[in-house]
């Protein structure tokens, strides 16, 4: 059977090498070789913009610098704002010395996309005096403040632990003429729940209320993820069931936001008791709940409860989606549930999910580290043969798992399939199939694999 599988390949490597040689002679009926491709005004705007914004970063003396510099007059705002955004997270001073230098300029007018664009990074820098200076001339400007960049700043506040900052910053706003919206509420209730100040929270929750500003998923899950992290379970679910009573409903039920507080707080076993809990009730998480939870379980080991409380959720009229199964089918291939991950493999293609490589790459590798090489390059072929091509992961896996178990005939074959498909195979891979094959004595098949490296290089190159 050996001296049958090494004549196939060495038929195929004829054939591939043939191919290759003749698809690499140059074309002299051309009579002009190729010429490179020259750059368009697109690449000369990005080089340019490139260009400004290392000198905006780099240069101790700027402003000389850009003033020696020939630049368009008026500047473009569109590639002021590109070099802003480029220069700002790493040095937002420089980036605030270049916008000083353009405001300076008498045909130049900065709008808020602008100023914007420089605030986040100051307030990530905790650079709050110069933010404040910025927002004031935003005034002065006449121009709008939006929501989402105070949002930004309070945030930055709230994780530097100045909450009163915060608060400060929070109750500015209508100086600045910036409403108070359901993100800015969000913002400053993340801040008061990382400091540890719940009381403030519940005032801010009744302040919302009063203004009849409606709350959303991230204001009930930021509170719920602040108890649930610090253990206070109880604590969350009476939260939930007071802004009931209130009249304030969430988007999602509130078993939901615990299980999903719990999960993010690392209480994985409370997470797993209290979800083992409402399911025997017959109240089912939603999908993305289940998800994140399935994720945590098999990221921590737990494979087996989560299948128990995946089939448990399923008879009772959970409908799992893609990314169920993209979190349990690996994780179970992975325990050596394979006939588990069978199940799952085909009740994802029941459901009528495509099987992409990623998803069934994991059952072929667990069958090949059982030694079930001749399963898996069955169902291997069925998944080509059924119109689910195999992308370059899944055949570097399939080629590492066939080395691994000394099946280099195997590994030279599929390997060569590889090339055939368009994927190039890297040296490593070429070199360790070859070697393994003078190993067994197949001088002449490892003679033909390093002539194929040599002819694909050589093609990548004419290429290039």
């Amino acid at each position: 059977m050996a001296s049958s599988a090494s004549t196939a390949v060495l038929r195929r490597l004829g054939d591939r090498l043939g191919l290759c040689r003749l698809a690499t002679l140059p074309d002299y009926a051309a009579g002009e070789a190729e010429l490179p491709p020259q750059p368009t005004s697109k690449d000369a705007y990005f080089a340019a913009v490139h260009h400004l914004s290392t000198i905006v970063r780099r240069d101790f003396y700027l402003e000389r610098t850009l003033n020696r510099l020939r630049l368009p007059s008026p500047f473009p705002p569109d590639l002021a704002l590109r070099v802003i955004r480029a220069a700002a997270p790493a040095e937002p001073l420089h980036a605030a010395r270049f916008l000083a230098w353009l405001r300076a300029k008498p045909n130049f007018s900065p709008s808020a996309e602008h100023f914007d664009a420089l605030l986040l990074p100051l307030a990530r820098a905790r650079l709050f005096t110069h933010l404040w200076t910025q927002a004031s001339n935003m005034r002065g400007l006449g121009l709008p403040l939006s929501p989402s960049t105070f949002s930004a700043v309070i945030s930055s506040y709230g994780h530097s632990r100045l909450a009163e900052q915060a608060v400060e910053v929070f109750n500015r706003l209508p100086h600045f003429g910036c409403p108070q919206t359901t993100e800015v509420y969000n913002a400053l209730l993340d801040a008061l729940c990382a400091n540890g100040n719940f009381v403030g929270a519940y005032k801010l929750i009744r302040r919302m209320e009063r203004k009849g500003v409606a709350p959303d998923r991230a204001t009930f899950s930021t509170l719920v993820d602040a108890w649930c992290a610090s253990g206070k379970l109880r604590e969350a679910q009476a939260f939930l069931d007071d802004m009931a009573t209130r009249g304030f409903r969430p988007p999602v039920r509130g078993r939901d936001l615990l299980v999903d507080g719990l999960v993010r707080a690392g209480q994985l076993e409370e997470a797993k008791a209290f979800a083992l809990r409402i399911t025997k009730e017959g109240v089912l998480p939603d999908v993305a709940t289940f998800n994140s939870l399935a994720q945590a379980l098999c990221d921590s080991g737990d494979v087996e409860f989560a299948v128990n409380l995946l089939a448990d959720a399923s008879s009772r009229g959970l409908c799992p989606d893609i990314s169920t199964y993209k979190v349990m089918l690996p994780a179970v291939a992975k325990a050596g549930r394979i006939e588990e991950a069978f199940r799952l493999f085909y009740a994802a293609v029941e459901d009528g999910h495509r099987p992409f490589p990623s998803l069934y790459a994991a059952i072929v590798k667990a069958l090949c580290k059982a030694g079930r090489f001749a399963d898996a390059f069955a169902f291997f072929g069925d998944m080509k043969s059924k119109g689910h091509p195999p992308n370059r992961p899944v055949y570097v896996m399939l080629v590492k798992m066939c080395v691994r178990g000394g099946r280099f005939l195997d590994a030279a074959n599929y390997l060569l399939e590889m090339s055939e498909a368009g994927f190039e195979p890297r040296a490593p891979t070429f070199n360790v199939v070859v070697d393994g094959l003078r190993h067994l004595g197949k001088h002449d098949i490892a003679r033909r694999m390093e002539q194929l490296e040599m002819s694909l290089k050589e093609t990548k190159q004419i290429g290039n």
